[in-house]
């Protein structure tokens, strides 16, 4: 199946099942993950349970008789101010996230859960709380989760994180890419978003299964029941952010932030809609800011892809802010070719100030044209929920 992508691909979907080891390279810059996960090492349903409840949800810290992949150690937090409570910054741009285990048609599943529409669970559970995600309830971009007797979730879709090799070739100007395809894609059916049976909503991107794990994840350690992923760098209000990458509802977007491609997230309410009244929030990716790795003004998906570096995306609002999501509804902004000229596509720090920008016709949307388009959602989501302020 063959898509034209809302960044100006063309992808070819690979539904298959592969044994093909992924490319582990990150355009993101960050450290390459190592092999994958396998997790048939005599880990049991019941070793690593989540109970549901309407207050909140626990982790059952039981014994694992395994020896664990990556041993988390207590490094210092980087002097970051962190969102999500029961996460541990790790300060190499790595965070060490609670890990919590499930099923899927018959198969073990690891997950991790970053945001919650519910305030008694974002507070008890060490979560963001995201109110704009209950807006999501009664779309497809979410799954209905059940839970059994002893808390496990059960998800109905779940994620081939082996399901091609990652692809990003880039193109003349490094963005657009030539060519792109994520190494993890999702089942049909698949969100990281789900519903429990209260109705509640979490956001439980999934991170490991017998196919392998998310490129991302560092390390995995079963006995303190944890995982370490790696960490994105953005701005957010003219201030330093990271953030983690999970999912994205385009598979070029999810190949540029290797992440799993997983299109159900794109039935979120509203396209364009940064409003309490919708599900998503508005992120500004630039597609032709200045590159070099050594540039201060370096910023873009271009700069991502020639240099290897973040592309540091510009977020409007973070987890104290009422209208904050982890579903961002992406703006692919491209600087004017006056602006190019006078040297005025500087690293931009605020939503707000893009705003301002774009009105004035400094900046515009990127459509593939020179003169690009109006400003605004490219339509589609990427999955990033906000860990904490940077440095």
């Amino acid at each position: 199946m063959t898509l034209v992508t809302g960044l100006g691909v063309t992808y070819q979907a690979k539904t298959a099942r592969s044994d093909k080891t992924p490319d582990r390279a990150d355009t993101d810059g960050v450290r390459a993950a190592p092999a994958a996960f396998q997790p048939g090492e005599q880990v049991t349903m019941s070793s690593l349970s989540r109970i549901a409840k309407t207050a909140g949800v626990l982790l059952i810290p039981l014994a694992v008789a395994v020896t664990p992949l990556t041993a988390t150690s207590a490094a210092a937090d980087g002097g970051s101010a962190v969102f999500i409570t029961s996460a541990h910054e790790n300060g190499d741009l790595t965070v060490t996230l609670p890990l919590h285990v499930g099923t899927s048609n018959g198969q073990t599943v690891y997950y991790i859960v970053t945001d919650t529409d519910s305030g008694a669970t974002a507070q008890q559970s060490g979560l963001n709380k995201s109110q704009k995600l209950a807006n999501a309830v009664r779309t497809g971009a979410v799954q209905h989760v059940s839970v059994a007797a002893d808390g496990t979730v059960d998800f109905p879709a779940t994620v081939n994180f082996a399901a091609q090799q990652r692809v990003v070739t880039p193109g003349p100007q490094g963005f657009p890419p030539a060519a792109a395809q994520s190494t993890a894609v999702g089942d049909p059916g698949y969100s990281p978003l789900i519903q429990l049976p209260d109705g509640t909503i979490e956001n439980a991107p999934q991170i490991a299964n017998s196919t392998g794990r998310a490129n991302k994840v560092v390390g995995i350690d079963l006995v303190h029941h944890t995982v370490t992923y790696q960490e994105t760098r953005g701005f957010q209000g003219g201030k330093a952010v990271h953030y983690i990458s999970t999912d994205a509802s385009d598979p070029v977007a999810a190949a540029l932030e290797n992440v799993t491609f997983a299109p159900a997230l794109n039935n979120a309410r509203s396209v364009n809609d940064d409003s309490t009244a919708s599900a998503r929030a508005s992120l500004a990716a630039f597609t032709n800011g200045r590159t070099g790795v050594g540039n201060e003004q370096r910023q873009g998906l271009n700069s991502a892809i020639l240099d290897g570096q973040d592309p540091l995306n510009v977020l409007a609002w973070n987890p104290n802010q009422g209208r904050y999501s982890p579903l961002w509804d992406v703006h692919l902004t491209q600087w004017s070719a006056t602006a190019v000229a006078d040297h005025q596509n500087v690293r931009q720090t605020d939503f707000g100030q893009v705003q301002n920008l774009a009105a004035k016709g400094t900046v515009a949307g990127f459509d593939g044209t020179v003169a690009g388009t109006a400003f605004g959602a490219s339509g589609f989501i990427v999955d990033c929920p906000l860990v904490a302020f940077g440095s």
